[in-house]
């Protein structure tokens, strides 16, 4: 385990290099240990800055990703998150050292058993899962402080952004003509800010 444990810090200190400085965020990728949210035969790939397949044609995301989009949300201590697109629960995990609850929602139910486990296995019960179509939301549970979208969308989700609270922000992968940019929302009253952020490359959503 010693070597996870390295690998990981090394990956903390890649993410300091690029840009991520929010100490939560870091804090939070040196506790949560990738290399349980992939396939056995990853798992000395799993510190790597890379996307890696977790089944089902999805894939975990680059840690960079995961740790770039969790620093433009702007999560808190006291937030209730809503994350669309569970997938291998790593980026459900960060956020749940994050926040004070996460709703998280994927369409795959496989996905979702096997996040359930080792969420459990590191004791994060602050978790409440939903298998079915994330785009649709978590009505009954909004409004959220925070939404997170994991897959790329072809267009900006006013149904979630109905069910954001207000000073809230949600973040989500953009698909455009030939690329995917990762968009930040900003709710204000009835005033949304738009701000257009980096290039990315998410699975999309089906």
């Amino acid at each position: 385990m010693n070597s996870f444990t390295n690998s990981r810090e090394k990956l903390v200190e890649f993410l300091i290099e690029n840009g991520i400085s929010d100490k939560n965020v870091l804090s939070a990728f040196r506790k949560i240990p990738r290399h349980l949210f992939v396939p056995e035969v990853l798992k000395f790939s799993a510190y790597k800055n890379s996307a890696l397949p977790i089944g089902f044609g999805q894939t975990i995301s680059q840690p960079y990703t995961v740790a770039y989009m969790t620093q433009m949300l702007e999560v808190q201590q006291n937030h209730k998150v809503l994350e669309i697109g569970t997938g291998s629960g790593f980026q459900t995990a960060i956020l749940a050292v994050l926040s004070e609850r996460v709703f998280t929602i994927e369409r795959i139910k496989e996905l979702t058993i096997k996040a359930r486990k080792v969420h459990e296995k590191l004791n994060l019960y602050n978790i409440v899962y939903r298998v079915g179509d994330g785009i649709l939301g978590w009505k009954e549970f909004s409004p959220f402080d925070r939404i997170i979208v994991t897959a790329a969308i072809n267009e900006i989700p006013q149904n979630l952004i109905n069910q954001l609270n207000d000073k809230g922000i949600i973040i989500f992968p953009l698909k455009l003509k030939e690329s995917q940019k990762i968009v930040k929302i900003f709710k204000d009253g009835n005033k949304l800010t738009e701000t257009y952020l980096k290039d990315c490359n998410f699975v999309e959503i089906l």
